[in-house]
């Protein structure tokens, strides 16, 4: 039997990526004598460079006419367009293969955001990305997302723990746009919650809220500073916090998810890491909601969101401040949460 080639395209983000790959494992999974190319933007080569089921990935730099070059010569089967924008389109059109195209509702987030009419499907975007599949015979294995850690990059090569003791909390603060993120006064009073040692999570624009968090809990704590192995840590007589916020890659920070009693997150790619490897979330909601269709996939969460606004969602992906001037989605935002207890 002749091999079927299939080209996925996905350009970005790290969520959005990490969606897809329920179609990558199904695909491969389910259809005999596949071979899967994954095409996305060079910057996210770590999300899926150590995916077993993808035989080649390839890599969107600055040009896409010599994108399209290179596709050209590799003479696929089939195109699951899950990204399906101007650039996708022009693959498509050069290529003149079949293609499958995922439907991104636009029209009905258009209505969401715009005009608080919710008439989106009450279906999750990986069974939207999957829908593609239907002709080719390929289901849906309700397997949950995928991540893969390649060995270089696990911290498990660290001394066990990442601060003293087994367990602790990753929190990733971070997040693309301003009102996806809650404000400091409301990081603070989460993290006076939490009984555990706190890992702060995000890039490197993260790592100065980071630091204030951490100053203002350590001037409310008794401490005394100690060094083990390669990790600098505080130790405190009620809790511990540590800045990982830029110092480590996707793929360590996804093994620091990995090894946390739960995960809190906004809504950012870091929040589907975590469901891949089917931790616990709190997930925390502003300008955007669940409604969208991105929340964790096939993990226990709880969803902390301010449902009394009419305003909510002003935007499917978010704003670097709020269009109303107020911000109530997140400085008028509940945190009765019921963390677990050591």
């Amino acid at each position: 039997m002749a091999k079927i080639k299939v080209l996925i395209l996905r350009f970005s983000s790290i969520g959005d990526i990490i969606l897809t790959t329920p179609v990558i494992r199904c695909l491969k999974k389910q259809l005999s004598q596949v071979e899967i190319h994954y095409c996305t933007k060079l910057h996210y080569r770590q999300l899926i460079e150590s995916n077993p089921y993808i035989d080649k990935c390839i890599y969107l730099e600055d040009s896409i006419l010599a994108l399209i070059k290179q596709l050209k010569n590799e003479k696929y089967d089939y195109i699951i367009d899950l990204h399906h924008n101007i650039r996708t389109l022009s693959i498509k059109s050069a290529l003149k293969v079949k293609n499958f195209s995922f439907n991104k509702l636009n029209y009905k987030k258009w209505l969401y955001v715009n005009f608080k009419i919710d008439s989106m499907p009450d279906v999750h975007i990986v069974d939207r990305y999957l829908d593609t599949l239907k002709s080719l015979g390929v289901r849906n294995d309700q397997a949950g997302l995928d991540y893969f850690i390649p060995s270089k990059d696990d911290l498990k090569r660290y001394p066990k723990g990442i601060l003293p003791g087994d367990d602790y909390v990753a929190f990733a603060i971070g997040g693309q746009h301003q009102t996806k993120k809650m404000p400091i006064s409301k990081i603070l009073e989460l993290c006076r919650k939490i009984n555990y040692p706190i890992v702060f999570l995000g890039d490197h624009h993260d790592a100065r809220l980071a630091d204030e968090v951490i100053q203002t809990l350590e001037k409310e704590n008794h401490f005394v500073e100690e060094e083990e192995g390669n990790w600098a840590v505080k130790v405190a007589t009620r809790t511990q916090w540590y800045n990982a916020c830029g110092k480590y890659n996707i793929n360590q920070s996804a093994s620091i998810i990995r090894d946390a009693k739960y995960v809190i997150s906004h809504d950012t790619g870091l929040m589907h890491i975590a469901a891949s490897f089917k931790k616990k979330i709190y997930s925390i909601w502003g300008s955007t909601t669940p409604a969208l269709g991105m929340y964790p996939y096939k993990t226990s969460f709880v969803t902390i969101e301010n449902k009394d606004l009419k305003c909510r969602p002003c935007s499917k992906i978010g704003y670097q401040q709020c269009p109303y001037g107020h911000f109530k989605c997140m400085n008028e935002l509940s945190l009765e949460i019921p963390f677990p207890e050591e």
